[in-house]
């Protein structure tokens, strides 16, 4: 793919690097027309490289770290010797994501209770790519999560950025052939543990008014109506704030726990519609501060999946919305 097919949902992601940015990134210096150069090409590709990396490893904070070692990187680069910049950018934040990919599966081995993704407040022109909704989505991010590093990598580049096998093959160091094995295997091992079914956003949206309004009522009822017979809710809390501690399944248990226990007194608690990642959800705040972010999985026009992420290290970007691209 060239440079000028690439898609974006947000006008390529080029707005100026400014002081902060500079910080991240590196000084220009006072006769700086390389850097100038590689930095206008990164901040081309920058939403690009971060949706890369946030796929990978489902946390925004690690991404943006990745972002920032590619940067240092792409910074001692001799820009004549590049032909697809693109293509070696994304290679760099490839290679970067897998070493960090690592580390965080051992930091999350001894994590405390379920692990969620990072959720992202995501503009509402990314639900119009379904793809790429998709692939940010709650659901397929842990879908992700049970692929190995490389298989992880792979399917990331080759499904959602649509990457030719030789480019796939330079970022994760490996042939064109065990390539495409590794794309056969993760593409089985996925379309098994995939959502079922294209949902539009008028259903999902549909289908969470109806369980605001039963969550809101304590209508055990209505909320069996609209919870899917299987439907599983999973909760992050981090060990902070008090979560679920193993995943909660099936209609009559999530109704009764949401009934039971949406309501606390004292408490004054009030949700926002928002897009997180890709798809409609919640932004719940509790006396006036954010309290945590709920997305909701929707298949058939109901509600078979809840993921409730109340950690507050994981909500430090749910006040503004992310740019993700493709």
């Amino acid at each position: 793919m060239s440079e000028g097919s690439e898609r974006t949902t947000v006008a390529d992601g080029a707005r100026p690097l400014g002081r902060a940015d500079r910080g991240a990134y590196g000084a220009y210096g006072d006769s700086a027309t390389p850097v100038d150069s590689a930095t206008e090409t990164f901040v081309a590709h920058r939403n690009l490289l971060f949706t890369v990396a946030y796929e990978m490893l489902g946390s925004a904070t690690d991404a943006e770290d990745v972002l920032q070692e590619t940067w240092l990187r792409w910074v001692g680069v001799d820009l004549d010797t590049v032909r697809e910049k693109r293509a070696y950018l994304v290679r760099i934040v490839t290679r970067q994501a897998l070493d960090r990919l690592r580390v965080l599966g051992r930091r999350k081995e001894s994590y405390i209770g379920p692990w969620l993704p990072e959720p992202l407040l995501t503009a509402p022109d990314v639900a119009e790519d379904v793809e790429l909704a998709e692939s940010v989505s709650m659901a397929m991010l842990l879908v992700l999560e049970t692929l190995a590093p490389t298989e992880r990598a792979v399917f990331v580049l080759r499904e959602v950025f649509d990457l030719e096998y030789d480019e796939i093959a330079e970022a994760v160091d490996k042939t064109p052939a065990a390539v495409r094995q590794i794309a056969h295997r993760a593409r089985v091992h996925v379309a098994a543990r995939r959502p079922r079914g294209t949902v539009s956003q008028a259903e999902s949206r549909a289908a969470l008014q109806a369980f605001r309004r039963a969550v809101e009522t304590g209508d055990l009822q209505r909320l069996l109506d609209i919870l899917a017979p299987d439907v599983v809710a999973l909760s992050d809390g981090g060990g902070v704030r008090h979560a679920l501690l193993r995943p909660v399944v099936g209609g009559g248990k999530v109704a009764r726990l949401l009934a039971a226990g949406w309501y606390e007194r004292g408490v004054e608690r009030s949700v926002e519609t928002v897009q997180v990642n890709g798809g409609p959800g919640w932004l719940v705040r509790v006396d006036g501060e954010i309290d945590g972010v709920l997305a909701v999985r929707v298949e058939n026009g109901r509600i078979s999946g809840l993921y409730n992420v109340r950690n507050p290290e994981k909500l430090s970007r749910v006040g503004r919305e992310t740019a993700v691209s493709r």
